[in-house]
């Protein structure tokens, strides 16, 4: 059984581009893993990123990450120090050389954090910012204002020139 708002990123941007940026297989978002019994639930990843301000527990044969995002900051402020400094220090670690591939980003619903850091990745890959949007809506519950606002801060904030996302760029599509 899947987390909420599970899905495939490279497969749901297929849906709208002829060529998907993010390679089918390679990068994977839901809600939190707490119940899962094994990795093959969320597309068998080598990596688990953790969203929350809680842990995860450990009972999955994967490399567990835990990125927070800041407490009591409303997430798609992107502009807000706090908030982009999460997303620039969650982006540096899937760019870093021992980041393990695949990876499963997660939060609480799959939905808010998971949707501002997938957004700052397809931002950097040069998604355009409707198809953004529209993986986004794919979740349960998602608001296109609020994604809105997340792309406008990030795009804002010069992130496709940041040096880690060619290094990005590089390890997400490196099959």
């Amino acid at each position: 059984m899947h987390p909420a708002n599970f899905r495939d990123v490279g497969e749901a941007l297929s849906l709208w581009l002829d060529s998907s940026p993010v390679p089918t297989g390679r990068l994977f978002r839901g809600g939190r893993i707490d119940a899962l019994s094994t990795p093959a639930d969320i597309g068998h990843p080598r990596t688990v990123i953790n969203l929350r301000q809680s842990p995860d527990p450990s009972h999955l044969p994967v490399r567990m990450l835990h990125f927070p995002a800041p407490d009591r900051v409303e997430n798609y402020e992107t502009t807000l120090r706090p908030v982009s400094r999460w997303v620039s220090d969650t982006l540096k670690a899937l760019a870093a050389p021992d980041m393990e591939w695949p990876v499963y980003l997660h939060c609480t619903s799959g939905r808010d954090r998971t949707g501002v850091i997938v957004a700052a990745i397809l931002v950097s890959l040069g998604v355009p910012a409707n198809i953004i949007v529209e993986e986004y809506l794919l979740s349960e519950g998602a608001d296109a204002d609020l994604i809105d606002r997340a792309i406008s801060g990030l795009s804002a904030s010069g992130l496709q020139r940041m040096p880690d996302i060619d290094m990005l760029r590089s390890r997400l599509c490196d099959c």
